[in-house]
């Protein structure tokens, strides 16, 4: 080795520290080679470059691999500059002033075409004199234009002689100083005097993150072309952090399958473990490196809760060192509360198992408890789970009426989604009444009223004092979710004993803290959500309806979305069945619009609203919107598992069916229904029951309808009615009007009941010769229908309303009391009876029936082929069907034929 101050062959002469004759470094004065994958990032560029030109000190800071120094690399390299630019890259050796401004003054040396005389290298390492900044100071005054000193990795440079100098500096150099610092951390300087001064352009970890554009760019850079959905989940994941997502692009690069690699946490922790162990971990003294690890057991840190988790007492203030030294720990804003970059944190958790692998249940065990002391009761949930110490987690979730909120979604689906892997044989009452919640909210009420069964007997088994109020009321409201008749009572006191539950919880509920309450405003929501159901599972629709406009009244917070939009649906769906169709679209459109407007995903959303709004387009008469809307409910999850649900849609799709006159397929339809564990209930047993008396008419089995009929209680106003239909078409009009009478008297008479009275007594007055009375009671019928539009009655009434309508001389009704029948939105008229055939049509019909081609059937009339093709046209037109054999089977259940 040459001695010190000598010169090999060939070396050109070098600047060399005084005090040692070392020479300086031109690698540390050298701006960095672009690599071949750079992505320059034009907002970036341009923010740093409007920074520097406004200003005199720019700061690029955040943590290890954000860029910072291939950004200024870039802008550097940019060709759109102010002016020279002296580049300066530190490292652990350059905290002594006397180092640090000799690379300062070299840099400026090369940068500058001539420094002022008088500025001379420091003469020892340990200070430089005030003569020296000074001088520097001077000397940038007399700048033809500006310069711009990069000093790249000051975070390196320790203790405050190097930040002070510079304090000095660009508090008197001349306005064409510019200065650029990068680091992980902020420097010694008075950064909040340069922001109120306007001195301050900073550019942080946040704006340095990669967009998914910039991602995309990048990935193509390594010869990659994943799609968007790829490129934003690589992303997300990264958090844009720059070299997380080179790393990552080897990485996939590597294993050809860029689609699989961004759906696994594991290989993206794998590409990036090494670089963070090293740069980040590894650069922290030991204790605090436990700190970290002992801590990734936690989405986010808490001061007090990392102490309890170290056994230490200065966690807040290493933890805000490491937030300043962006060690990828940032603050929550707002909050005493830190979190670490997720992919950093399963880096710590992978390094925790390894090193100590039976200190993690413990840790999740020390943070639960001290997470529900806290009252994060959710976050104090899921460590217990991950301590599988469920009896503990269940327990926390029921007596902070968290589990009793659990069918209320969407805030409680982190709470289903830990205990979904709850072992079965946790013993106890609580973590029976979490696994009925859970089954409740996945529309599993079979399996909701088994762990209710076990969690009473649980219940009945504890001594004095007894289970607190939380435990009794989360048992009660779940049971009136899940089980509105009372696991098995009969239908004559089913309402009683929903009624008696729900004040039952109510009373618990006045025994709660209040505080607890308002925490949870799902509670009484959900409360009245129950009974309501239980009155609508019972066919008391006024009641029904009541319930349901008091639960949504009380979904006024955010946490009851759901069940607002939930209630509206149900509350439509009973105004709907009771005739008030306008007021049943009016909500049920609200509920949609509530999940359209919050973006509700399919899995929460109720067909409750969609089934009303299909049934009041086919009361309106309008099938093909029925049938639309029919489909729309079905593909809501609750639609096939509650009870009302079920059996409305397959009753709706049963008379879709049969306006068809598709019998079987109308059969078929009711038939899937599955039976109840505590039977059908009075409102859809009763309704399914008249379905299939409807059609059994519709066939003219008169007998069948009856027996049908019989499958019911007869009291209730709809068996009535339908048995007079069936024995008015056996033409025994006695007996239709003695029911008929019974039907008008009873309480809570619907839309369609008042209608179907009227109706029915003016067939029977046709039938009896007595048309003045058919007459009037037809016309009393079509003013009781106008309000709502209600056509129903009216197309499946029979061919005997054709002629009373169409009376010769003006002998039916006024056509003002009939116009709006007839008239639709659309401009068609009523499918069905309303548009009678002509003498001619039905002739065509009959052959058609016969089988006969369009020849014979003109040959057999005396009619042109063209005349027969156009009558049939009109047939088809009339019924609404497009085929032979639909228009005959239509014209047979409306008996036509």
């Amino acid at each position: 080795m040459p001695p010190t101050g000598l010169l090999l062959p060939g070396d050109a002469p070098r600047t060399r520290l005084a005090w040692s004759g070392d020479p300086l470094l031109d690698a540390k004065l050298s701006v960095p080679v672009a690599l071949r994958t750079h992505v320059p990032r034009k907002r970036l560029l341009d923010r740093l470059g409007e920074g520097v030109a406004s200003g005199p000190l720019t700061l690029l800071t955040g943590p290890a691999g954000t860029g910072k120094t291939t950004l200024a690399a870039s802008w550097t390299r940019s060709g759109a500059l102010p002016g020279p630019v002296a580049w300066l890259t530190l490292d652990a050796h350059d905290g002594a002033p006397g180092v640090f401004w000799s690379y300062v003054v070299e840099a400026l040396r090369r940068a500058l075409p001539r420094l002022p005389e008088g500025i001379r290298m420091p003469g020892c390492p340990g200070s430089v004199g005030a003569s020296l900044l000074t001088r520097l100071a001077a000397a940038t005054e007399q700048l033809p234009e500006p310069v711009v000193l990069v000093l790249d990795g000051f975070e390196k440079v320790a203790g405050r002689r190097v930040p002070a100098g510079l304090e000095f500096l660009l508090a008197h150099a001349g306005p064409r100083l510019r200065l650029v610092v990068a680091g992980r951390a902020d420097p010694l300087l008075p950064l909040h005097r340069y922001r109120a001064e306007d001195r301050l352009t900073e550019i942080r970890g946040a704006d340095l993150a990669f967009t998914p554009h910039e991602t995309a760019v990048l990935l193509r850079r390594h010869d990659l072309a994943p799609g968007d959905e790829v490129v934003r989940a690589l992303t997300q994941h990264t958090e844009g952090w720059a070299a997380g997502l080179r790393l990552c692009a080897l990485a996939m690069r590597r294993t050809g399958d860029p689609t699989g690699f961004t759906r696994s946490f594991t290989t993206s922790e794998q590409a990036v473990s090494d670089y963070l162990l090293t740069e980040v971990l590894d650069a922290q003294p030991p204790a605090d490196r436990e700190l970290l690890l002992r801590t990734s057991v936690l989405d986010r840190v808490h001061p007090d809760l990392a102490n309890v988790l170290t056994g230490r007492r200065d966690a807040e203030a290493v933890l805000a060192r490491l937030a300043r030294e962006n060690a990828f720990v940032e603050p929550v804003p707002g909050t005493a509360w830190c979190r670490v970059h997720p992919l950093f944190a399963q880096v710590l958790r992978t390094r925790l198992r390894m090193r100590h692998p039976g200190l993690v249940p413990r840790l999740h065990a020390r943070a639960a408890h001290w997470l529900a002391d806290a009252g994060h009761t959710t976050e104090a949930i899921e460590h217990a789970a991950e301590a599988g110490n469920w009896a503990y987690g269940a327990s926390e979730a029921v007596h902070r009426l968290l589990a009793a909120a659990i069918p209320a979604g969407p805030r409680a689906d982190r709470i289903e989604q830990t205990f979904s892997s709850m072992p079965g044989t946790v013993p106890g009452a609580e973590p029976a009444l979490v696994a009925a919640a859970c089954r409740l909210a996945q529309h599993d009420r079979a399996g909701c009223r088994r762990h209710l069964d076990g969690a009473g007997e649980h219940l009945r088994l504890r001594q004095q004092p007894g289970p607190e109020p939380a435990v009794l009321l989360t048992h009660a409201l779940l049971r009136l979710l899940c089980d509105p008749h009372g696991g098995g009572t009969s239908p004559d006191t089913a309402e009683e004993t929903a009624e008696e539950t729900a004040a039952a919880a109510a009373e618990l509920m006045r025994m709660l803290p209040a505080e607890r309450l308002r925490e949870r405003p799902e509670i009484e929501a959900l409360r009245l959500q129950g009974l309501a159901r239980a009155y609508l599972v019972g066919g008391r629709l006024a009641e029904a309806r009541r319930a349901f406009a008091g639960a949504v009244d009380a979904c006024a917070a955010d946490e009851t979305l759901l069940i607002r939009h939930a209630c509206l649906g149900a509350l439509a769906l009973a105004e709907s069945a009771g005739g008030a169709l306008a007021s049943a679209e009016d909500h049920a459109l609200r509920s949609l619009t509530i999940a359209d407007q919050h973006g509700v995903v399919p899995e929460h959303r109720s067909g409750a609203g969609y089934l009303a709004l299909a049934t009041v387009a086919f009361e309106q008469g309008d099938d093909e919107a029925a049938g639309r809307r029919l489909d729309e409910a079905a593909a809501c999850p609750d639609t096939a598992a509650d009870l009302v649900l079920s059996a409305e849609s397959r009753i709706l799709r049963s008379r879709l069916e049969l306006t068809r006159g598709r019998w079987e397929a109308a059969l078929a339809a009711l038939a899937p229904l599955p039976r109840q564990p505590d039977g059908d209930g009075p409102g859809p047993g009763r309704r399914l029951a008249l379905a299939r008396a409807g059609i059994a008419l519709a066939r003219g089995d008169h007998q069948a309808a009856v027996a049908a009929l019989h499958d019911t209680d007869g009291d209730g106003p709809a068996p009535l009615v339908a048995l007079a239909r069936a024995h008015t078409a056996a033409g025994r009009t006695d007996r239709a009007r003695r029911l008929l009478a019974r039907a008008s008297r009873s309480p809570g008479l619907g839309l369609a009941d008042r209608v179907g009275i009227q109706l029915l007594g003016a067939h029977a007055a046709v039938l009896d010769g007595h048309p003045e009375t058919a007459r009037r009671l037809l016309g009393q019928a079509l003013d009781t229908a106008r309000p709502e539009r209600l056509r129903r009655p009216f197309v499946e009434a029979g061919p005997w309303l054709r002629h009373l309508l169409n009376e010769p001389d003006g002998a039916g009704p006024a056509p003002s009391a009939s116009a709006w029948l007839t008239a639709r939105a659309d401009g068609a008229g009523l499918p069905g009876v309303l548009q009678p055939l002509s003498s001619r049509e039905r002739d065509v019909l009959v052959g058609v029936q016969q089988m006969m081609s369009a020849d014979e059937i003109a040959a057999e009339l005396n009619l042109s082929v063209n005349t027969v093709k156009t009558h049939l046209k009109s047939v088809y037109r009339k019924l609404c069907v497009t085929r032979r054999r639909d228009a005959v089977e239509r014209a047979r259940a409306l008996h036509i034929l």
